[in-house]
């Protein structure tokens, strides 16, 4: 398992996130699946509920961002 959370990735711009190229990489390798968590998800503070919100939100207007809020099987 390998946990991570691509809205809080700092690297430097222009730098490529190691955890996004292993999405890339491993997204068709049958037997592995991501799970992308949203706003409904959260069950701790509200404010962090909505703070999840803002970041959905702002990647909603960015085509190149990962997609979340869905699981992917690709081990079928």
């Amino acid at each position: 398992m390998v946990t991570g959370d691509v809205t809080q990735i700092d690297l430097p711009h222009g730098t490529s996130s190691g955890l996004i190229r292993a999405q890339h990489i491993l997204q068709e390798v049958r037997g592995i699946s991501f799970t992308y968590f949203t706003a409904a998800d959260v069950v701790r503070h509200p404010l962090v509920a909505r703070i999840v919100e803002a970041y959905e939100r702002a990647e909603n207007h960015d085509p190149l961002a990962p997609r979340r809020g869905r699981e992917r099987r690709l081990d079928t």
